[in-house]
């Protein structure tokens, strides 16, 4: 068996690693009411429903998309007439607000700054950041709510159970 010189393992190992942790990363909190605020005045405001905290990297495609927007809207994570979680926000007429976060894609393994290498560049996520508002709405039924990408924006919320949930496109768990 030949072996390959220790450059190129290096090259090909750390590709691979890449394609690995690469993902549409989404939290997903219940909420009785969330709001953004962009210089102090509110933005959007929703009552019961989801706020969605998204990030986004280079690799994500159409079809992350479509498959996180179908996830998030038919969660059965609302409260039915027995108070078991069974319904999703479809079912209860919920509002979804949106909110761009590129932290979540925060990588912490050298020292104790953050690097945000991973989150897409604007050219390439506000597209996409865009086209994960429309998925959504068309799978909701109606409008999704949203802050504006790369604003610093106060974000405030009312968790209802608590119920928050982290899923991404690669994983699908």
């Amino acid at each position: 068996m030949s072996q390959w010189p220790t450059d190129r393992y290096r090259e090909v190992n750390t590709f691979v690693k890449r394609i690995k942790i690469q993902i549409m990363r989404a939290v997903i909190q219940r909420v009785t009411n969330a709001s953004v605020r962009i210089d102090g005045k509110i933005h959007s405001q929703i009552g019961s429903g989801l706020l969605v905290l998204l990030g986004i990297e280079d690799v994500d495609s159409n079809e992350d998309i479509e498959w996180l927007s179908g996830k998030i809207v038919n969660l059965r994570i609302f409260n039915d007439e027995n108070a078991v979680m069974n319904v999703s926000v479809i079912d209860i007429n919920g509002d979804i607000l949106v909110v761009s976060q590129f932290t979540l894609h925060a990588s912490t393994k050298k020292g104790n700054r953050p690097s945000y290498s991973r989150a897409s560049k604007h050219e390439i996520a506000i597209p996409l950041y865009e086209r994960m508002l429309q998925q959504l709405s068309l799978d909701l039924g109606k409008k999704v709510y949203s802050g504006v990408f790369a604003a610093d924006m106060k974000v405030e919320l009312l968790n209802d159970g608590p119920v928050t949930i982290v899923m991404d496109t690669k994983n699908k768990e």
